[in-house]
């Protein structure tokens, strides 16, 4: 995995994910490495500040529940109205960016 190109996209995968529902970070984690066939393998230290940067941006809310077999409560995150909003401006602006990228590499567009 290169951490330069999850950077630039971290938030737009968070966002893609919450889109399917409200996740807890491990099923966060867990759901990004499942969907890119372990290319991204989130850590914690990198996962848990972006929620928190997506929260405080009003695009996720989070509230913390009990799971079902029990323990401590945890963080579900969930997307809000401005966070599908803002997903689909990533979406355009991330669909932009990759025709850019392919007009110069070649291949298929």
């Amino acid at each position: 995995m290169d951490a330069q190109q999850l950077k630039g996209h971290l938030d737009l995968l968070l966002l893609a994910t919450l889109e399917q529902g409200s996740r807890y970070g491990g099923q966060i984690i867990a759901d990004v490495q499942a969907a890119t066939d372990g290319y991204f393998s989130l850590r914690e230290g990198t996962l848990y500040p972006a929620l928190h940067r997506l929260e405080k941006a009003g695009w996720i809310s989070g509230a913390f529940e009990q799971l079902p077999r029990g323990g401590s409560p945890v963080k579900f995150y969930t997307l809000t109205p401005s966070g599908q909003q803002e997903l689909k401006a990533q979406r355009e602006r991330y669909e932009q960016f990759r025709r850019a990228v392919q007009g110069v590499i070649g291949g298929a567009v």
